[in-house]
């Protein structure tokens, strides 16, 4: 009977995990591989004693949020200038009423159901439906051309595409000839133009399903299962096409509820968090913080206008007053850039005041990085005096929590924040990782570091240099389940063992905080074999010299390092196209250099002396702190355009698009090569 009881002992500390694992396989799909490219796939949980949570759908996480917040508002809508609520009950009724007309509409098991357009409780409603209704749900960037619209469409299979509006649906309506599993489009927003078979008013969706019974839809949401897919992310393709990015309703419930505990948000009972739903839902980052989390703790969602990032998201954000509220670098720089022209447009002493206060807050956050202890009380009188006016000027003045992510976020943007009493928290992860794998939150902060591994989660540096620099790499519940459709990308991502490979490098230091220092495909390679980080290279051109909006390093098997820089200008209000008026902020740079240029055309081609010795002064400065003369700039040019999301060369986060600026500017890099 002993050495019965030892082995039971000695068998359940050797198959523990396998135990954890084995506990929950009667309410999962039978599963053998960690990975599947099979959008009708199932996929081994990665349950462990770090993170041995019940596995859930997105239905039940919803069931339970309306079984605890029921009554509270969930959704806020703008409509003829008054914010209209419901509450979560009402929330969770709309997205079984969009599943059952997804069913009408003969949405199959595991097809698409795709939606293209700017953010909105009907996104949402759509987003939900879709899963409740046995469908995978994907986002399409609103900025997609027709093309990418058709790619993302026919590899998700989709049955149905819901669009915002006459604009979107122009472009559905040009391919849809080459969908052979489309079965109905939906309008959400505005009138249909005509009226066309199989195209539906939001309106006329909401009814279709009426005669559908709760049985059938209870039965269809019974079926799933916690480790077969429900959500396709696309990745922007920087190189080659998307990939469909292939998440779990247990990558999805699980994420939402770990990611967001690391980032300090509060569940609704304890306290209503707010937020302005503005970023695309088509990537992983929105998606996770507005739609997902929001469900989970049961915040109160502020739909923005269409028009956010044109201008009115300021707007919006003063109205709501949210308590919580994340950016990618690129709003937050927007938002500083505001705020400098607010400053500079001050009378002598109040910008006196003003710059003061910023540099006293910029002292006391620096000093208290990491510790609990009061804040000075010289930085709570300057707070409450200056800096809280300042903040209430961009609505952030109930805002607890600034989160940052997408792309890495620049040193300056970091610092001139801290000036104004904010900390901006970087999240740092992938889509295949369901967003944050590291985050920074209130008491995990060390700038500039962008946080530790969510707890529940696990990482490890894969072929570490002398210096300690490796490539991350991720474990845990939130790692995707594969891309669809693509057996070979999948086993690139992912080694023998399971660990997903991020391709980018970093350092984690001695309290567990990471440090990214660069992407292994950006890494540039010069024809002498020196390895260079572009990223640190170009952060530092950008804080030498304001005039400059983007520098891009070239030098991949070049002999030398050359520079693409772009100059900082206004955008066209409409479009978001960069015009050739310089900003204000780059004619103050001029104007101290003796220049009066206002537009693009006056600087370059050497046009103006001044700027162009003022920049290569700027050049200088950062090639004197260079660690070898292999990674000093020999060479630069100005663009005549900055970059833009519309001109391909930034991604939907206003990531740069690396390869598709090598191919756009080839013959202008070229140009810097020849003898």
């Amino acid at each position: 009977k002993v050495l019965d009881l030892f082995s039971r002992f000695a068998f359940s500390l050797i198959s523990g995990k396998k135990n954890i694992e084995e506990k929950f396989a009667a309410s999962l799909a039978p599963a053998v591989s960690l990975w599947t490219t099979d959008a009708r796939g199932a996929v081994r949980l990665r349950i462990e004693e770090g993170c041995p949570e019940e596995p859930i759908t997105v239905h039940q996480m919803f069931n339970a949020s309306v079984e605890k917040y029921g009554n509270m508002h969930a959704l806020a809508s703008k409509k003829n200038n008054t914010w209209e609520k419901i509450t979560f009950s009402e929330y969770y009724q709309f997205c079984r009423r969009a599943a059952k007309s997804f069913i009408k509409l003969g949405l199959e098991r595991f097809h698409g159901v795709a939606i293209l357009g700017f953010n909105s409780a009907e996104w949402f409603f759509s987003a939900v439906g879709t899963i409740m209704a046995g469908g995978i749900m994907t986002g399409i960037y609103a900025t997609n051309s027709p093309e990418a619209c058709h790619y993302v469409a026919s590899d998700s299979k989709a049955n149905i595409i819901v669009v915002e509006n006459q604009k979107q649906l122009d472009k559905i309506l040009q391919i849809r000839d080459r969908l052979p599993h489309l079965k109905a489009i939906v309008q959400y927003s505005g009138q249909l133009q005509e009226k066309l078979s199989n195209l539906y008013s939001w309106e006329e969706f909401m009814e279709l399903g009426l005669d559908v019974s709760e049985k059938q839809l209870d039965d269809m949401i019974s079926s799933q299962k916690a480790n077969q897919c429900c959500v396709l992310i696309y990745t922007s393709g920087t190189t080659g096409k998307p990939k469909g990015v292939m998440l779990s309703h247990d990558n999805i419930t699980w994420t939402a509820n770990h990611a967001s505990r690391a980032g300090d948000m509060q569940p609704a009972d304890t306290k209503q968090e707010s937020l302005v739903s503005y970023l695309p839902l088509s990537h992983i980052a929105a998606q996770m913080y507005d739609l997902w989390t929001g469900i989970h703790w049961g915040e109160l969602v502020y739909f923005a206008q269409p028009d956010a990032l044109k201008g009115s998201l300021i707007t919006t954000l003063r109205e709501v007053c949210p308590t919580s509220h994340m950016g990618v670098p690129r709003v937050w720089e927007k938002m500083m850039e505001k705020i400098k022209l607010g400053i500079s447009q001050c009378g002598y002493v109040k910008k006196k005041l003003v710059t003061w206060a910023m540099s006293v807050s910029l002292e006391a956050n620096q000093k208290c990085m990491q510790k609990d202890e009061e804040k000075p009380l010289l930085l709570s009188l300057t707070d409450s005096l200056v800096l809280q006016k300042l903040r209430a000027e961009l609505g952030l003045s109930r805002c607890q929590k600034f989160f940052s992510g997408a792309a890495p976020i620049g040193s300056e943007t970091v610092q001139f924040f801290l000036g104004l009493n904010i900390r901006l928290y970087e999240a740092y992860g992938m889509s295949e990782s369901t967003g944050p794998h590291f985050m920074s939150g209130p008491k995990v902060y060390k700038l500039p570091s962008c946080g530790k591994v969510v707890p529940g989660c696990r990482y490890k540096m894969a072929d570490v240099d002398s210096e300690g620099t490796g490539e991350i790499c991720f474990w845990g519940r939130n790692i995707f389940m594969g891309f669809l459709n693509m057996e070979d990308k999948t086993r690139e991502a992912l080694d023998e063992d399971g660990w997903l490979h991020s391709g980018d490098l970093g350092k984690i230091d001695e309290e567990g905080f990471l440090y990214i220092t660069g992407r292994i495909k950006e890494l540039i390679i010069t024809a002498g074999g020196e390895n260079v980080p572009p990223v640190p290279i170009e952060e530092a051109v950008k804080r030498e010299l304001p005039i400059i909006s983007n520098a891009m390093l070239i030098g991949d098997k070049r002999k030398f390092l050359s520079m693409l820089l772009t100059l900082k200008c206004c955008s066209n209000v409409e479009t978001m196209e960069p015009t050739e008026e310089l900003s204000l902020e780059a004619v103050e740079f001029c104007q101290q250099q003796g220049s009066q240029a206002t537009k693009v055309s006056d600087i370059i081609g050497g046009e103006d002396k001044e700027v162009y010795c003022a920049i290569q002064e700027g050049i200088d400065r950062v090639n004197s702190a260079a660690i070898s003369n292999a990674q000093r700039i020999q060479k630069w040019t100005i663009l005549r355009k900055d970059f833009s999301v519309s001109g391909g060369e930034l991604g939907p986060t206003m990531k740069l698009r690396r390869p598709v600026v090598l191919e756009m500017y080839h013959e202008v890099i070229e140009s810097l090569y020849r003898e």
